[in-house]
């Protein structure tokens, strides 16, 4: 990689992140931010609250950004590197345009974006690029004046994030009775999307059945799978599953559930199931209600022994492979040569998103991609 402290022309970092609810009064306000424009009752968004209210309406999201930043801030402090980092959220504060307006005020004009999503998706992504589209409209319409605002590419594959849940994995793996550890079945889980999304995943060339969003994941699996048999000899049987699905019956989502999933495992004679909750950063509320909760349940349930395994958070290797990205990125800008770093068959993501990339159903603008109105 270039010189470890040389981020130019890039003079800020920017965390985007969901964002929670840090409170019971904060429940139905954030779910209104989250479904804006969907016509869903208040009715629905209270039982779907419930899954808050279950941990003191507070989700973990925000805490684990906020140790994520502090993860980062030590690194690059540590490795040289002097760029400042900062925070906000699509549908809680800090909010993205507060935030943008803050780094402004502070003269930032060169801005890398870092998602906690490391896959490619609608929701994963082109959404995050349509948050900073509208944030920029907003402070455009201030008379700011604007920064340019470039996204980081998806990192699923980067040793960094691969190699904390394959010891997550390993760790859940020693926790088993010995006598039923080597025949445990590995469930890789991920958000679940509707079909439809998924099949229009990545760039154009990567559409159709279950597109960039499915293909990577399975990379992903299999890469952890096979660092698993290195370290203990075992072939450990996979599947990838999805989680947290919230449409319509009547659409098509991406399955097995994982509910359903470890039924099937039960029935066929699995003697203990590892969940790797691939699809996530940290353990938000997806995480700890539809794993920890009803899979746990389930599991229970069956008389299946079960373990999840963690996800990256702020696992200092994380926060080491951002770095890479963030040097490997300026690199590009300055016109370097660079060999990104990426294990698996896909190798490294794009660095710009290219036009039809992971579409909306209805057009929007999207900043940091080919098709940015702010270049």
């Amino acid at each position: 990689m270039p010189d470890a402290r040389d981020a130019h022309p890039y003079d800020a970092l920017l965390l985007l992140s969901f964002g929670g609810p840090e409170g019971p009064d904060d429940v139905i306000p954030f779910l209104e931010n989250v479904t804006h424009g969907r016509g869903i009752p208040k009715e629905r968004l209270k039982e779907v609250g419930e899954h808050y209210f279950l941990f003191g309406g507070v989700s973990p999201i925000n805490d684990q950004n906020r140790a994520l930043l502090d993860a980062l801030r030590k690194d690059f402090a540590e490795h040289g590197l002097d760029l400042p980092v900062y925070w906000g959220n699509r549908n809680w504060a800090p909010y993205l345009t507060d935030t943008l307006r803050e780094m402004v005020a502070d003269g930032r004009r060169r801005i890398l974006v870092l998602a906690t999503s490391a896959y490619a998706s609608y929701s994963g992504c082109r959404q995050y690029r349509e948050n900073l589209a509208d944030s920029l409209a907003a402070l455009e319409a201030e008379g700011l004046e604007l920064p340019r605002v470039d996204k980081l590419r998806h990192y699923f594959n980067h040793p960094g994030f691969l190699e904390p849940m394959t010891d997550g994995v390993l760790a859940s793996l020693a926790d088993l009775p010995e006598d039923i550890r080597d025949g445990a079945h590995i469930a890789f889980s991920t958000h679940s999307i509707p079909n439809a999304s998924a099949d229009t995943s990545g760039p154009v060339e990567d559409h159709g059945e279950g597109g960039a969003y499915v293909e990577q994941h399975l990379d992903v699996a299999q890469l952890i799978a096979d660092a698993v048999r290195e370290r203990t000899g075992v072939d450990h049987p996979w599947q990838l599953v999805y989680q947290s699905r919230s449409g319509a019956p009547h659409i098509p989502w991406l399955e097995p559930d994982i509910c359903d999933h470890l039924e099937e495992r039960h029935s066929a004679g699995v003697p203990a199931v590892v969940i790797s909750p691939i699809g996530f950063v940290s353990d938000h509320m997806e995480v700890l209600y539809d794993l920890d909760t009803e899979a746990k349940a389930k599991a229970e349930e069956l008389g299946l022994p079960m373990r999840r395994s963690a996800t990256v958070g702020d696992d200092p290797r994380f926060a080491a492979a951002i770095r890479d990205l963030v040097l490997e990125r300026a690199a590009v800008e300055r016109a370097e040569e660079v060999t990104p770093c990426a294990l698996g068959e896909l190798g490294a993501s794009h660095n710009i998103c290219p036009v039809g990339c992971c579409p909306a159903r209805a057009p929007k603008p999207a900043a940091a991609g080919a098709d940015s109105p702010y270049a």
